[in-house]
């Protein structure tokens, strides 16, 4: 039998800042030495200031209601205003591990980080927040960004964009459309080009941030939280639900549920991706895209073979939605197995299905105090209808059967919710050697500036 979710529901991350250091010590242990510049693998000691720093990363558990035979249940992790988005918590774990290199060893730090968007809107966030809590100064701490170029209505403007000593220090750059590399390529070879002479001729250490373990230990998080709200109990079924490009947030689930004591349940995971990157469904139920046949009359285009994708579609080979942007992750072996020993699966989705069941989401999003604007064109982050879709599909179609679900809410915002940035604040570049360039000029002697914004 299922049981009630213990009030308060809302827990701050910091609560667990002990156990994220300890899955942090568990995962050096086992680390490679790595090639490129990283800070230690560890955390300070929790301050004032680093609470106040963390005070945004807030995981909160409500209920969503039923459907089918399912309890529903929202796992939020959108709470930081500035982000409204999962990757607040890692991004604020990373920084924290900048400052304390900074702090150690006097020596200024530039992260460089390629994103599709909101890991880029969430790290320069947590960079401004590091300036506000007295952590870092702008001398010290930088950050350097990379997108796709179709990700610009996705950016956030804020005082790090807004305040012009801060902008050129922590530049957005957008990669030209034409360039047929991609982001992830363009900032590894900027990496390589830049790092050792950027040390040597202005004592900044380049620090490429995206590593599986980064994100991994910062979601251990939900495990904890969830273990202290309403650990499973036996005889009871559970799926956490997420949509995902690259499952990194599941894997930290996982992961910090075996660093629980005397916990013998285990949860089932459920995947919820997109036509356009599809990879890691397709490798764990080892299928292919199925044959879509164009209805005529309504425009849209139709298959009833797999229940895992969708039965109607706009177009086969939509990009639903740009956060979602991997290509065969290196976490879909990691995934397939602990899937198929645990349970679960997977489905893809269309932005027609999340349209026709937009009314039923916000409905049940509501029960959860989680606010959809009535008209979905003005929604920009698509993730959270993206995961509720997916779920209701798949327990219509009786392909997750669970007496609990939890999903993910790892994004969600609309046009009102942020002001863009605008496009003079973004720096286009065409290759790694643009990119280079812009990391140079960031890097310049900023002793001048000595203050917070």
């Amino acid at each position: 039998m299922s049981v009630a979710w213990k009030q308060p529901t809302t827990v701050p991350a910091a609560a667990f800042y002990e156990g994220i250091r300890q899955a942090m010590a568990v995962v050096r242990k086992s680390r490679s030495a790595v090639e490129d510049f990283e800070p230690e693998f560890a955390l300070p000691d929790l301050t004032p200031e680093l609470t106040e720093f963390f005070s945004v990363a807030e995981l909160r558990f409500a209920e969503l209601g039923t459907a089918g035979p399912s309890r529903l249940v929202l796992l939020d992790l959108m709470a930081n205003p500035g982000t409204r988005t999962v990757k607040t918590l890692a991004s604020l774990v990373i920084v924290a591990r900048a400052v304390r290199h900074i702090d150690r060893t006097g020596e200024r730090v530039m992260i460089l980080t390629p994103s599709s968007a909101n890991k880029a809107t969430a790290l320069r966030d947590a960079v401004l927040r590091a300036y506000r809590c007295g952590l870092a100064q702008p001398a010290d701490l930088q950050i350097v960004t990379l997108v796709p170029d179709a990700a610009r209505p996705k950016l956030w403007a804020s005082t790090l964009s807004d305040d012009a000593r801060l902008a050129a220090l922590n530049p957005m750059c957008a990669l030209d459309p034409e360039q047929p590399s991609h982001v992830k390529e363009i900032a590894k070879q900027a990496l390589r080009h830049s790092a050792r002479e950027l040390f040597r001729t202005s004592g900044v250490r380049l620090w490429h941030t995206l590593d599986l373990a980064n994100y991994k230990v910062a979601d251990t998080a939900r495990a904890f939280a969830e273990h202290a709200t309403a650990p499973l109990l036996p005889g009871v079924t559970r799926a956490h639900a997420h949509s995902v490009s690259s499952a990194f947030g599941l894997l930290g689930h996982h992961f910090g549920t075996t660093l629980l004591p005397d916990v013998t349940e285990t949860s089932q995971y459920f995947l919820v991706q997109h036509s356009a990157t599809p990879d890691m469904v397709l490798s764990l139920h080892g299928m292919t895209p199925p044959d879509y046949r164009a209805d005529p009359g309504t425009g849209l285009f139709h298959q009833e073979t797999t229940p895992r994708y969708p039965r109607t579609t706009f177009d086969p080979a939509e990009n639903l939605e740009t956060t979602f942007y991997t290509r065969s992750p290196a976490t879909s072996p990691a995934m397939n197995e602990l899937i198929r020993s645990q349970g679960g699966g997977g489905i893809v989705v269309s932005l027609n299905e999340c349209l026709g069941r937009y009314a039923e989401v916000r409905a049940l999003l509501g029960n959860a105090g989680v606010t959809l604007p009535a008209d979905p064109r003005v929604l920009r982050e698509w993730s959270l209808v993206m995961a509720m879709t997916g779920v209701l599909n798949a327990i219509d179609r009786g392909l997750l059967d669970a007496d609990e679900v939890v999903v993910h809410g790892s994004g969600s915002y609309s046009a009102t919710d942020y002001r863009p940035l605008p496009d003079h604040a973004v720096r286009t570049v065409a290759d790694a050697a643009d990119l280079s360039a812009v990391i140079a000029e960031a890097a310049r002697p900023v002793s001048s500036i000595t203050k917070a914004a």
